[in-house]
């Protein structure tokens, strides 16, 4: 079987080295990159399975480079995990919206690192591709991964995409913040559903007239409401 493949960004030499040789450990096949231009270049020859990329780079940042590989590769089925030193809450809202799966913030454990990648490889099968979900005036489509509000199509990331779908799949229950984070973003909790409120808030603008329809339960979590006829 071969090796998932994971692409480094880091301009950090020694965070560089030692994330290589955890995930090289780990037994999958690591690449390492001092800058977003190489990274670029790469993907422009071998999409990879993951891509962690740090935001503080020489020449292009990480979010710049983030936000160029989801538009050049939209239909990749790529997860991007962000390496930031900087953990405030905006930096991680920005990566967020810009298309990146998950984010770890330095200085962090190899342990958590593995975990996290882990977790963000892991093919949760939420649903066989190839159906269709229709709730209210939302239709989800599997197979191309396209849905549209009231007949218009809208752009989602893929984690806002896999979000939608578990929720539609769910319509009409209430689903716990730690439940999502398990299910759509594949690992248990760590103490942070920052990152499903994040999604969801972004949903809602992305919904436009039918972003009622995902509704905050307090303290739980959120519902897909099906609307009366």
């Amino acid at each position: 079987m071969n090796k998932q493949l994971i692409y480094v960004t880091e301009d950090d030499d020694a965070i560089r080295d030692l994330v290589t040789y955890a995930l090289t450990a780990e037994d999958y096949s690591v690449k390492a990159f001092t800058c977003a231009e190489e990274l670029l270049a790469q993907c422009a020859k071998t999409i990879p399975d993951l891509v962690l990329l740090d935001i503080m780079l020489p020449g292009m940042d990480g979010i710049t480079a983030l936000k160029k590989f989801r538009d050049d590769y939209k239909s990749a089925d790529t997860r991007i995990v962000m390496l930031t030193a900087k953990a405030s809450e905006i930096n991680k809202v920005t990566g967020l919206d810009a298309g990146a799966d998950d984010y770890i913030t330095k200085p962090f454990s190899v342990l958590e690192l593995c975990a996290r990648v882990r977790a963000a490889l892991r093919k949760k099968a939420i649903s066989p591709l190839g159906g269709q979900l229709s709730v209210n005036a939302v239709v989800l489509h599997q197979d191309s991964r396209t849905v549209t509000v009231r007949g218009a199509e809208i752009s989602l990331t893929l984690k806002e995409f896999e979000l939608l779908n578990f929720l539609m799949l769910n319509a009409g229950v209430v689903v716990e913040r730690e439940k999502l984070l398990k299910e759509v973003w594949g690992y248990e909790y760590f103490g942070e559903t920052r990152t499903v409120d994040i999604h969801i808030k972004n949903l809602r603008e992305k919904l436009g007239g039918e972003a009622d329809a995902i509704q905050s339960v307090r303290g739980v979590g959120y519902i897909f409401v099906r609307k009366q006829p």
